[in-house]
Protein backbone atom coordinates (compact mmCIF):
# COMPACT_ATOMS: atom_id res chain seq x y z
CA UNK A 1 0.00 0.00 0.00
CA UNK A 2 1.75 3.31 -1.13
CA UNK A 3 1.48 6.08 1.29
CA UNK A 4 0.18 8.96 -0.22
CA UNK A 5 1.65 12.55 -0.20
CA UNK A 6 -0.21 15.43 1.13
CA UNK A 7 0.52 19.18 0.48
CA UNK A 8 -1.38 20.70 2.95
CA UNK A 9 -0.91 25.01 3.03
CA UNK A 10 -2.32 27.99 3.60
CA UNK A 11 -1.78 30.86 0.72
CA UNK A 12 -2.83 34.28 0.45
CA UNK A 13 -4.70 35.08 -2.36
CA UNK A 14 -2.00 36.38 -4.55
CA UNK A 15 -0.37 33.22 -4.26
CA UNK A 16 2.36 33.72 -0.91
CA UNK A 17 2.65 31.41 1.80
CA UNK A 18 4.95 34.14 3.94
CA UNK A 19 5.11 37.38 4.32
CA UNK A 20 7.92 39.24 2.73
CA UNK A 21 9.32 38.94 6.62
CA UNK A 22 8.64 35.31 6.37
CA UNK A 23 5.22 35.49 8.61
CA UNK A 24 2.49 33.50 8.24
CA UNK A 25 0.62 35.74 11.07
CA UNK A 26 -2.21 36.74 8.50
CA UNK A 27 -3.08 33.24 7.93
CA UNK A 28 -6.84 33.89 9.75
CA UNK A 29 -10.31 34.48 8.65
CA UNK A 30 -12.88 37.55 7.67
CA UNK A 31 -14.31 37.16 11.47
CA UNK A 32 -11.18 37.64 13.79
CA UNK A 33 -13.19 36.02 16.64
CA UNK A 34 -14.36 32.85 14.79
CA UNK A 35 -13.55 29.66 16.76
CA UNK A 36 -12.84 26.79 14.55
CA UNK A 37 -9.74 24.34 13.04
CA UNK A 38 -11.22 24.53 9.59
CA UNK A 39 -10.55 20.47 8.81
CA UNK A 40 -7.36 20.29 10.19
CA UNK A 41 -8.04 17.62 13.11
CA UNK A 42 -9.66 15.45 10.50
CA UNK A 43 -6.71 15.80 8.31
CA UNK A 44 -4.25 15.22 10.65
CA UNK A 45 -6.28 11.71 11.86
CA UNK A 46 -4.38 10.20 8.71
CA UNK A 47 -0.78 11.32 9.02
CA UNK A 48 2.17 10.04 10.72
CA UNK A 49 4.31 12.00 9.12
CA UNK A 50 5.24 15.63 8.53
CA UNK A 51 7.95 17.24 6.57
CA UNK A 52 9.31 20.37 6.50
CA UNK A 53 12.00 22.59 5.60
CA UNK A 54 14.46 24.38 8.31
CA UNK A 55 13.30 27.67 8.01
CA UNK A 56 9.09 26.00 8.32
CA UNK A 57 10.64 24.21 11.76
CA UNK A 58 12.56 27.04 12.64
CA UNK A 59 9.06 29.39 12.44
CA UNK A 60 7.16 27.35 14.40
CA UNK A 61 9.69 26.73 17.05
CA UNK A 62 10.50 30.42 17.49
CA UNK A 63 7.24 32.08 16.21
CA UNK A 64 4.04 30.00 16.29
CA UNK A 65 4.75 27.54 19.49
CA UNK A 66 7.96 28.06 21.05
CA UNK A 67 7.03 26.20 24.54
CA UNK A 68 6.03 23.14 22.58
CA UNK A 69 6.58 20.83 19.89
CA UNK A 70 3.12 21.00 17.88
CA UNK A 71 3.39 17.68 16.07
CA UNK A 72 4.16 15.45 18.93
CA UNK A 73 3.07 11.70 18.48
CA UNK A 74 3.76 12.39 14.85
CA UNK A 75 7.45 11.97 13.23
CA UNK A 76 8.64 14.80 11.76
CA UNK A 77 11.62 15.38 9.37
CA UNK A 78 13.31 18.70 9.29
CA UNK A 79 15.27 18.77 5.95
CA UNK A 80 18.73 20.78 6.52
CA UNK A 81 22.34 21.61 5.77
CA UNK A 82 23.04 22.57 9.51
CA UNK A 83 24.63 19.57 11.70
CA UNK A 84 21.45 19.45 14.47
CA UNK A 85 20.49 17.34 17.08
CA UNK A 86 17.75 15.01 16.56
CA UNK A 87 15.20 15.45 19.54
CA UNK A 88 11.84 13.30 20.39
CA UNK A 89 9.63 12.78 17.43
CA UNK A 90 12.23 15.42 15.40
CA UNK A 91 15.05 13.98 12.96
CA UNK A 92 17.19 15.91 10.94
CA UNK A 93 17.83 15.13 7.95
CA UNK A 94 20.17 16.16 5.20
CA UNK A 95 19.92 14.33 1.90
CA UNK A 96 17.90 14.80 -1.71
CA UNK A 97 13.90 15.11 -0.65
CA UNK A 98 12.83 13.09 -3.75
CA UNK A 99 14.90 10.06 -3.32
CA UNK A 100 13.89 9.92 0.42
CA UNK A 101 10.01 10.73 0.06
CA UNK A 102 10.04 7.97 -2.63
CA UNK A 103 11.22 5.66 -0.04
CA UNK A 104 9.02 6.67 2.28
CA UNK A 105 6.10 6.04 0.28
CA UNK A 106 7.14 2.60 0.05
CA UNK A 107 7.01 1.99 4.15
CA UNK A 108 4.04 1.35 6.13
CA UNK A 109 2.26 4.17 7.54
CA UNK A 110 -0.41 6.47 6.97
CA UNK A 111 -0.42 9.76 5.02
CA UNK A 112 3.03 12.10 4.55
CA UNK A 113 2.18 15.69 4.90
CA UNK A 114 4.35 18.08 3.25
CA UNK A 115 4.00 21.07 5.68
CA UNK A 116 6.31 23.53 4.45
CA UNK A 117 8.07 25.39 2.76
CA UNK A 118 8.06 26.10 -1.10
CA UNK A 119 11.99 24.80 -1.57
CA UNK A 120 10.68 21.45 -0.25
CA UNK A 121 7.25 21.65 -2.41
CA UNK A 122 8.66 23.04 -5.56
CA UNK A 123 11.54 20.18 -5.89
CA UNK A 124 8.39 17.59 -4.73
CA UNK A 125 6.21 19.01 -7.39
CA UNK A 126 8.80 19.22 -9.79
CA UNK A 127 9.24 15.25 -9.09
CA UNK A 128 5.36 14.87 -9.46
CA UNK A 129 5.86 13.33 -6.24
CA UNK A 130 2.70 14.95 -4.42
CA UNK A 131 -0.45 12.91 -5.00
CA UNK A 132 -2.70 15.45 -3.05
CA UNK A 133 -2.68 19.18 -3.12
CA UNK A 134 -4.76 20.89 -0.10
CA UNK A 135 -4.34 24.22 -0.64
CA UNK A 136 -6.55 26.85 1.66
CA UNK A 137 -6.85 30.33 0.64
CA UNK A 138 -6.88 32.86 2.89
CA UNK A 139 -8.91 36.37 1.91
CA UNK A 140 -5.86 38.25 1.83
CA UNK A 141 -3.53 40.11 -0.80
CA UNK A 142 0.14 40.28 0.16
CA UNK A 143 1.36 41.80 -2.85
CA UNK A 144 5.03 39.98 -2.17
CA UNK A 145 6.50 37.72 0.35
CA UNK A 146 7.36 33.50 -0.15
CA UNK A 147 5.49 32.34 -3.56
CA UNK A 148 4.16 28.54 -3.30
CA UNK A 149 4.59 27.89 -6.56
CA UNK A 150 7.81 28.74 -8.38
CA UNK A 151 7.66 29.84 -12.24
CA UNK A 152 9.49 26.84 -13.48
CA UNK A 153 7.25 24.29 -12.21
CA UNK A 154 5.97 21.16 -14.89
CA UNK A 155 2.88 20.71 -16.39
CA UNK A 156 0.52 18.64 -13.71
CA UNK A 157 -2.99 18.35 -14.42
CA UNK A 158 -5.12 18.02 -11.41
CA UNK A 159 -8.64 17.04 -10.55
CA UNK A 160 -10.98 18.92 -7.75
CA UNK A 161 -12.21 16.60 -4.92
CA UNK A 162 -13.28 18.90 -2.68
CA UNK A 163 -13.69 22.36 -2.43
CA UNK A 164 -15.14 23.82 1.15
CA UNK A 165 -15.65 27.50 2.59
CA UNK A 166 -15.75 28.84 5.97
CA UNK A 167 -15.12 32.52 7.56
CA UNK A 168 -14.27 33.34 4.18
CA UNK A 169 -10.76 30.94 3.80
CA UNK A 170 -11.67 28.37 1.12
CA UNK A 171 -9.96 25.20 0.78
CA UNK A 172 -9.63 23.38 -2.34
CA UNK A 173 -8.25 19.86 -2.50
CA UNK A 174 -6.96 18.28 -5.58
CA UNK A 175 -5.43 14.95 -6.67
CA UNK A 176 -3.57 14.33 -10.10
CA UNK A 177 -5.61 13.01 -13.05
Amino acid sequence: MNRKVILYISTSVDGFIADKLGSVNWINGQEENYESDYGYNNFIKNIDTVILGYNTYKQVVEELSPNEWVYNGLQSYVFTEKNMKDAEDIKFVNEDITTFIKKMKNTKGKNIWICGGANIANQLVKANLIDEYHITTIPVILGSGIRLFQKDNVYIRLKLEESKEENGIITNIYSKR
